[in-house]
């Protein structure tokens, strides 16, 4: 005897309660988001258009806004390689200790971006581990611009990896196989077979992992010295100007990251649409 299937979705009519819970909760998150964003474009544009693109023009600022858009952008592709690879080895094959290498690399995201910085130092830092040989040979790793690209990539390294590997998980490896069996290489397989099955899963941690870098704080602060016109972040140059006390200047490269992420958000809600009805 085979019964209806039943829809998982609570039905709200004819529950007014539930009904005025729901839009009273809706209406607290929407506030809880839309308040504070307004609040940014609002002290940043409180003194006028030709003030707030003065802000924005500065050579300092100008500086930070690109050094930003350079750590994130050589940070995307390393960790979008990264995390394609290793999330197909651990999917597509088994090793001892796959459950351990997992960790390790979903590691980032269980401490502070903080104790990152510190330990970076503590390897690259002229009082570390490797710093005087590094010293010696001519090598600086830190309080430059490439200890932020670093740091930055290390933080965000398990973005792309999260997406990706419970998507390949969940289908196996049948369809790989059958390619093999009817005579394709491995790259045929993994660029006609494996690559279409999770672009989609592949473009959300790619805009995570983007967004994730241009707002990352606490470890470039450690390793970046915060050298005006140097090596400050957005983030960095955010946090001095408002120490500075000119908080329009602030709130104005905080619009930026702002922008930023609403567009991040915007993908991700196209990219989420997509993969539930896919």
């Amino acid at each position: 005897m085979s019964s209806a299937p039943q829809n998982s979705r609570v039905s709200l009519r004819g529950h007014p309660r539930r009904l005025a819970l729901v839009l009273a909760g809706a209406g607290a998150a929407g506030l809880l988001i839309s308040l504070p964003l307004a609040a940014v474009f609002y002290y940043a544009l409180r003194d006028g258009l030709h003030a707030y693109w003065s802000h924005l023009t500065a050579s300092d600022t100008l500086h930070a806004i690109g050094l930003s858009l350079l750590a994130a952008g050589i940070a995307l592709p390393i960790n979008t390689i990264f995390g394609l690879t290793a999330a197909w080895s651990l999917a597509k094959f088994e090793f001892p200790g796959r459950r351990l290498i997992i960790s390790l690399i979903e590691l980032p995201l269980s401490i502070s971006p903080i104790i990152i910085g510190v330990a970076y130092l503590f390897v690259f830092g002229m009082q570390g581990l490797l710093g005087p040989w590094l010293d010696d040979h001519g090598i600086t790793l830190a309080f430059n611009v490439a200890s932020i690209v670093v740091v930055t990539t290390i933080v965000t390294t398990p973005y792309v990896f999260r997406e990706v590997l419970p998507l390949m998980l969940s289908q196996g490896t049948s369809e790989e196989q059958a390619g093999v069996t009817l005579g394709a290489g491995g790259w045929q397989v993994f660029r006609r077979i494996t690559l279409p099955n999770i672009k989609w899963a592949l473009f959300y941690g790619m805009a995570l992992s983007f967004a994730r870098s241009l707002g990352e704080f606490g470890s470039v602060s450690v390793v970046s010295g915060a050298v005006r016109g140097e090596t400050n972040t957005m983030t960095l140059q955010i946090d001095l100007l408002y120490h500075d006390q000119v908080q329009t200047a602030a709130f104005a490269v905080a619009s930026i990251l702002t922008s930023f992420a609403l567009v991040t958000l915007f993908i991700k809600t196209c990219i989420e649409r997509r993969l539930s009805s896919s």
